[in-house]
């Protein structure tokens, strides 16, 4: 190769896709390409380093790398300080560029703004792309009071409907790497991360997250309106793990949606991602700390949060979520919502334990949506209504009545008939003996008028 051959690194983070790739298609039109994967040390020495969401990044990071390969090129993977990692791999291939997708997390900034400072000192170009959004962080914004955010969704959603969305990035049709550079390989599981995955998890990739996407179009957005809170359904798209890491395009997915019957409520929930992508950009420190400050004293009663993480709080609903996430890494948004309640507004308990609780088993676990999330239900986030109150009994009644999402997750009631099983305490005592499920820990009614005259 020639001297005037140019070189561009793209560094794939939570962007883990061939197809609208903006960093990876600015960086595809350099002579040469290094496609580069960090296994950041910071990450793998901390909490968020689980095996649900670890694995399902491997396996994404396996289908890209096949990708890549049919392209010409292949995964460049490294392990240390990513920073440091980085840059040998910059001087090592000579490259004069580094393509890199933007994020918002206090962590993904800190990373970004080091790796700026890299490049200028090392005369590097560095540029950041759009990629993770539809929408970027603070392209809308409030048209007065001179805040840097929308604090209320609805408002929010109207601006973010307004904005253009970007051009779809080409998608490479050959890729070369220079010379020297070898791809992979990709590390095992057991390699990152102690402990077991969840017994059944969705498999990780672009690949995966298309099939799974063109699949639901077909069966269920056209009725996703009706049909998004059937818990017994199980109609919801599970798409959430392929948007966090990226695997599939949020600002394709719109463009492919829109104007199809059902898809605007549809879309209405990927913007809600980027409304809290939007917050905690302006307000990093809302990742685990209260938005809007209470003054909470917070329960410390370590056996009823026991019972919550285990699924034996004696609330067949708020059971069957906490144990589906257990099984799958995933659950179901509205139970989301029911257990969240439960833990803050029933038990009392802060919502960072259940936060941190969802980020140990949750495959698409991510600190925006899943810690603002928390924070809307646990009254210090962005919901207008703070004191919002998910009755267990009423919700399970409502979003599974027969109770098959329930007996799907807690086998001792299978045998349960009917509305019943939504109430098994006042079953006879014959009947819940034989049952083995636990009484309810806490009288649902004593609890809120407690929570009530907390906050009052």
């Amino acid at each position: 190769m020639t001297d005037t051959m140019t070189t561009a690194v793209v560094v794939f983070t939570r962007d883990l896709r061939i197809a609208d790739n903006p960093a990876l298609a600015a960086a595809a039109e350099a002579d040469c390409i290094v496609p580069t994967f960090v296994f950041d040390d910071a990450i793998l020495n901390s909490t968020f380093n689980r095996p649900n969401r670890t694995g399902f990044m491997l396996e994404s990071l396996a289908d890209l790398d096949a990708e890549l390969r049919s392209l010409g090129a292949g995964l460049i993977v490294r392990r240390g300080v990513w920073l440091d990692e980085v840059m040998a791999l910059v001087g090592a291939t000579g490259a004069t560029e580094l393509h890199i997708a933007d994020d918002t997390s206090a962590f993904a900034r800190r990373r970004l703004d080091a790796l700026a400072r890299a490049c200028d000192a090392a005369r590097v170009a560095l540029h950041r792309h759009p990629g993770i959004n539809v929408v970027r962080p603070g392209v809308a914004l409030p048209s007065t009071g001179g805040s840097d955010h929308f604090k209320v969704f609805t408002p929010y959603w109207r601006a973010w409907e307004q904005v253009d969305l970007r051009p779809a990035a080409t998608k490479p049709t050959r890729l070369a790497l220079p010379d020297g550079i070898t791809p992979g390989p990709i590390p095992e599981l057991a390699d990152l991360v102690t402990g077991a995955r969840s017994a059944t998890v969705l498999p990780g990739g672009e690949r995966a997250a298309r099939d799974r996407l063109n699949a639901w179009v077909k069966s269920d957005l056209h009725h996703y309106d009706d049909i998004h809170n059937d818990l017994p359904g199980d109609h919801t798209s599970k798409m959430s793990p392929y948007l966090h890491f990226g695997c599939i395009s949020p600002a394709d997915m719109v463009r492919k949606l829109r104007g199809r019957d059902g898809a605007e409520s549809y879309i209405r929930q990927l913007c809600w991602r980027d409304f809290y992508q939007q917050v905690l950009a302006a307000r990093p420190d809302a990742a685990w700390s209260d938005y809007r400050d209470r003054g909470d004293t917070w329960s410390t009663d370590s056996d009823a949060l026991d019972a919550w993480r285990t699924g034996m709080t004696g609330f067949p609903i708020v059971d069957a979520g906490m144990r589906q996430l257990l099984a799958e890494g995933f659950m179901h948004n509205r139970t989301r919502m029911i257990v969240a309640s439960f833990l803050t507004k029933d038990l009392y308990i802060d919502w960072r334990i259940g936060a941190a609780h969802f980020l140990d088993w949750l495959v698409d676990g991510d600190i925006a949506c899943n810690n603002l999330n928390w924070q809307w239900t646990a009254g210090t986030g962005t919901d207008t209504n703070p004191h919002r109150i998910f009755n267990p009994t009423v919700q399970g009644q409502r979003f599974d009545a027969q109770g098959e999402y329930i007996k799907r997750y807690v086998p001792e009631l299978r045998a349960v008939a009917g509305k019943a099983i939504h109430e098994p305490h006042l079953l006879s005592p014959a009947i819940r003996d034989a049952l083995n499920y636990p009484a309810p820990i806490v009288d649902h009614h004593e609890a809120i008028a407690e929570y009530k005259a907390r906050r009052a």
